[in-house]
C-alpha cells in the first residue's frame, strides 16, 4: 500500500509518543478548495465518474482536523523490541490464535488460492483494526480530497480520490459507509481506494466487494492484495538468527541479498545455534536495532511483500514478527549485547546533522527509515565504524564533531 498514514491500533497504542509537526510546506488552507475541487470534478468525470458519483463532491468540506493529523503524526521512535511488545500484547496474542482457530476453514481456502497463511493475514488484521473493532471515524472521501489539495503529497491521493468514487459508482460502498482512517484507508485490512478496486475479492458472493463486514471478502482481498505485490506461496517471510560477534556489518543490510551459504560461512545460525543452510537461497540479514540487538533473515516475502504494504520498517517488521509468533515461533530474543538506542529529538538532530553533511534523509521527522539508516551506514565506513546501520549516542557524538 506504501502508505504513510497513522496505524490506527499503533496510534492509539502510542498516542503519548506523538512527536512535533513535520518539516513540511505550509497548508493551502481552506478558501481555495471550492475551486480546487471542480477542477477534480471535470477530471473524475473525464475519467469515466458517474453523475452519482460526481454529487458526493458537492457537498465536501476542507477538512482541517486531516491536515492537522498529517503535520503531526505519531513519530515512531521507539525500537522494535519496545514497539513489538506494546503493541503484540498478550491479550492480542490470545485473541489471534483464538481467530486463527474459529476461522481455520476459511483461512485453509484462502491459503489453498493465494499462498498466503493464516497467520501473516491474522497479524495484519490484528494490528491494523484490533481484528475490526477499530476502523476510523473519517469521512474518506472528505480526508482524501484534503490531502489531495494540500501541497505535500497531492499525487499520492489526487487518485486515491477518483478510486473512492468509482467504488461508490460500481456499487461496493456507499459514501456512508465510506468511514475509516483520516488518510483514506477502510476496512478491516486498511485498504486505500485504488487497492480496494484493484485487489478486492468478492469472496461470498453477493455481488460486491464488503471490506468492513465480510470476513470472507476481508481476508480474499488481504491474501490477494499481496500476492499483488509479489508473494510467494510456500516460502518464508521471516526467520529469527544469531550473529557472531564480528562479521562484516555492512553486508547487514534490508537492501543486500547473499546466499545463506554465505552468512553460514560468517558464522550465522539460526535461533539455538541450528546451522543455517549452506544453499543459494538468496536473504537478507536484518539487524533492526544493530549488530546487539535481534536479528532476522528476511525472505523476498518480506522485504518486497511486507514493505509494500507498510514502508515502516519496525511497523512492517512488528506484523512478519507477529506472524511468525502465530505461526509457532517462540518470542524474539534481545540480542547478544545492551543496546544503546537515540530517543526521538536525538533522532531528529541526527537527521539534521546528516542532512548538513549532503545526505538525503527525508523529512525529518525522528524516524530511523531506510534513508536515515543508509546515510549512517555510509558514515559509519567513513568513521571506522561497525557499519550495522544503528546509530548510537557514541555515533551521534562522533558525526557531530566529524
Amino acid at each position: 500500500m506504501r502508505r504513510t498514514a497513522s496505524i490506527l491500533v499503533a496510534a492509539a497504542f502510542l498516542g503519548s509518543f506523538a512527536g512535533s509537526a513535520l518539516a513540511t510546506c505550509p497548508p493551502p488552507g481552506p478558501a481555495g478548495f471550492p475551486k480546487w475541487l471542480q477542477g477534480l470534478k471535470k477530471e473524475a468525470a473525464s475519467m469515466g465518474v458517474s453523475p452519482r458519483g460526481l454529487a458526493v463532491l458537492d457537498h465536501i468540506q476542507y477538512d482541517k482536523r486531516v491536515i492537522d493529523r498529517d503535520r503531526s503524526q505519531s513519530t515512531f521512535s521507539l525500537t522494535f523490541l519496545q514497539f513489538q511488545q506494546k503493541l503484540i500484547s498478550a491479550n492480542r496474542m490470545s485473541k489471534a490464535q483464538g481467530l486463527l482457530k474459529k476461522h481455520a476453514a476459511l483461512f485453509s481456502k484462502v491459503q489453498k488460492k493465494y499462498g498466503v497463511p493464516g497467520p501473516v493475514l491474522v497479524a495484519f488484521w490484528g494490528l491494523e483494526t484490533d481484528f475490526g473493532s477499530y476502523m476510523g471515524d473519517f469521512k474518506t472521501i472528505q480526508s482524501l480530497a484534503t490531502l489531495a489539495y494540500d501541497c505535500r503529497r497531492p499525487e499520492k491521493f489526487r487518485p486515491q480520490v477518483i478510486a473512492a468514487l468509482q467504488i461508490i459508482d460500481r456499487g461496493d460502498m456507499s459514501e456512508n459507509q465510506m468511514v475509516g482512517a483520516w488518510a483514506g484507508e477502510i476496512g478491516q485490512v486498511q485498504f486505500l481506494p485504488a487497492d480496494f478496486l484493484e485487489s478486492g475479492v468478492d469472496a461470498d458472493g453477493d455481488g460486491r466487494v464488503d471490506l468492513i463486514g465480510s470476513l470472507e471478502d476481508i481476508m480474499f482481498s488481504a491474501a490477494n492484495l499481496l500476492v499483488n505485490h509479489g508473494w510467494q506461496a510456500n516460502q518464508p517471510w521471516l526467520q529469527e538468527v544469531e550473529v557472531p560477534q564480528d562479521l562484516p556489518w555492512e553486508k547487514a543490510d534490508i537492501a543486500i541479498r547473499l546466499p545463506r551459504s554465505q552468512w553460514a560461512k560468517w558464522g550465522v545460525t539460526m535461533r539455538g545455534g541450528k546451522p543455517v543452510k549452506a544453499d543459494n537461497v538468496q536473504v537478507s540479514l536484518l539487524l533492526p536495532m544493530g549488530r546487539h540487538g535481534p536479528a532476522f533473515f528476511a525472505y523476498h516475502n518480506f522485504t518486497k511483500v511486507y514493505l509494500k504494504w507498510n514502508e515502516s520498517l519496525v511497523y512492517s517488521l512488528t506484523a512478519a514478527y507477529f506472524a511468525t509468533r502465530l505461526a509457532g515461533a517462540p518470542p524474539v530474543l534481545p540480542g547478544n549485547g545492551p543496546v544503546d538506542a537515540l530517543d526521538y529529538q536525538q533522532i531528529m538532530e541526527l537527521q539534521k546533522v546528516l542532512s548538513r553533511k549532503g545526505y538525503d534523509v527525508g523529512e525529518i521527522d525522528g524516524k530511523l527509515g531506510s534513508m536515515t539508516r543508509a546515510a549512517v551506514k555510509d558514515m559509519q565506513i567513513k568513521l571506522g565504524m561497525p557499519a550495522d546501520s544503528w546509530p548510537t549516542p557514541d555515533f551521534l557524538a562522533k558525526l557531530k564533531r566529524s
